[in-house]
C-alpha cells in the first residue's frame, strides 16, 4: 500500500512558483477591475451552519458538501458556494440599508464531486453581488462587469450566454403535464437535448405557438431581431412573454454599454441554483470544458436571512479561467 503521506485527496492540487505569480497577479487584476465601479470587499468564513446552503435556500444538494460537526452537536459545512454567504451576511450588516449595496469577494468554495468526473473540488472563486435594485440596469451593470474583468486580465475570445429562468419555467408550466412529465422535460432540457424536449411537446399538447417557442429553446441568439416572432408565439403567455420583453430591454442597455459582441442569449439555459429568479448567466471560453463564469438574478435569497431585498451577482472560476489563458 502506497504512502499517502505526500500526495494531496483527488481533486485538489498544489500550486507554486510562476504558476501561482500568474494566479495572484490575476486574482489582484480581477479585484482592482470590479473595485473600479463601486464595488467593496466582503470576507465569509470558509465553513458555516449547513442551514445556510440548504435545500430551502437552494444552492447545491446536499451529497456535494462537505459535512462535519462541531462541538455543540451543529451540522457545518465547506462552503460550496459563496453567494449564500454574501447574502447572509448583506442581511445582517446591511438590514437598515435603503440604499444599493455594492459587494465584490474572493475565496475557495468546496464541492464533493463524483470522483469519475474529474473535476476540481477546491477551486477559487472571485465574484460581485449587486443588491437592493431590481432593473435590467442592474443586470447590464453585472454583465459589464463580468466582460470588463475578463478582458482585463487578457482574455480574448469568449462568450456570455445569458438566458431568464422564466422562460423555461413558463413554457413547461404551460405544457399542463403531471409531476412526472414536467421532470423529465425538465432533465430533457437540463442535458441540452432540445430535440426530445419538443418531440415531447408535440406529443403532449396541441398549442402551435407552444411548441414553436421549446424549438426556439434551443438555439444561440445573438440580438432581439432574432427572436421577435417569438414575442407573438409568447403573448398567450404572461411569464414567458415578459421575460423575453425583459431581456429585449436588456439588450438595449449592453448595446450602450458596448459589451455586445460577448453577449449571446439561450432561452433554454437552466442552472443547478434554485434561488435564481430572473435572468442566468454562463461564460465560456477555448480550452476549458467548464464555464469560466456563472451569475444571475436572486430576489428572494436575502428573504431567506431575514432581509428583503433584490440581487444579482457573478462568480468567475479563476481555475478555470487559468486554464483558459494558458491555453490561449
Amino acid at each position: 500500500m502506497r504512502s499517502l503521506t505526500l500526495h494531496t485527496p483527488e481533486g485538489v492540487r498544489d500550486i507554486y512558483n510562476s504558476e501561482y505569480e500568474r494566479k495572484l497577479d490575476t486574482l489582484y487584476t480581477l479585484r482592482k477591475s470590479i473595485s473600479k465601479f463601486g464595488y467593496m470587499p466582503i470576507s465569509t468564513p470558509t465553513f458555516e451552519y449547513f442551514d445556510t446552503f440548504s435545500k430551502e435556500v437552494g444552492s447545491c444538494s446536499a451529497n456535494e458538501m462537505y459535512k462535519f460537526i462541531d462541538r455543540e452537536g451543529n451540522t457545518l459545512v465547506l462552503r460550496p458556494d459563496i453567494t449564500p454567504s454574501v447574502a447572509r451576511a448583506a442581511a445582517m450588516y446591511f438590514s437598515e440599508c435603503e440604499t444599493p449595496v455594492r459587494l465584490s469577494y474572493e475565496g475557495n468554495v468546496f464541492r464533493n464531486y463524483h470522483s469519475l468526473q474529474g473535476r476540481l473540488k477546491e477551486s477559487t472563486q472571485v465574484g460581485g453581488e449587486f443588491i437592493g435594485v431590481s432593473t435590467p440596469e442592474a443586470d447590464a451593470e453585472i454583465l459589464t462587469i463580468v466582460v470588463n474583468n475578463l478582458k482585463a486580465v487578457g482574455l480574448k475570445n469568449f462568450e456570455i450566454g445569458v438566458g431568464h429562468v422564466d422562460i423555461i419555467k413558463g413554457l413547461i408550466e404551460e405544457t399542463k403535464l403531471d409531476d412526472e412529465g414536467m421532470d423529465n422535460l425538465t432533465k430533457l432540457i437540463a442535458n441540452k437535448n432540445f430535440f426530445g424536449a419538443v418531440d415531447i411537446v408535440k406529443n403532449s399538447v396541441n398549442d402551435s405557438n407552444l411548441i414553436k417557442l421549446f424549438e426556439f429553446a434551443g438555439k444561440i441568439l445573438d440580438n432581439p431581431s432574432e427572436w421577435q416572432e417569438c414575442l407573438e408565439y409568447a403573448k398567450p403567455f404572461e411569464k414567458v412573454y415578459n421575460a423575453l420583453d425583459y431581456l429585449t430591454k436588456l439588450y438595449a442597455i449592453l448595446k450602450e454599454n458596448q459589451v455586445t459582441d460577448y453577449i449571446s442569449f439561450e432561452f433554454g439555459m437552466l442552472s443547478e441554483y434554485k434561488y435564481y429568479t430572473g435572468i442566468i448567466f454562463a461564460g465560456y471560453t477555448y480550452g476549458t470544458g467548464e464555464p469560466i463564469v456563472k451569475g444571475g438574478r436572486y430576489d428572494s435569497l436575502l428573504a431567506q436571512f431575514g432581509k428583503d431585498a433584490a440581487a444579482i451577482g457573478f462568480a468567475i472560476m479563476v481555475d478555470q479561467l487559468m486554464f483558459a489563458l494558458e491555453r490561449q
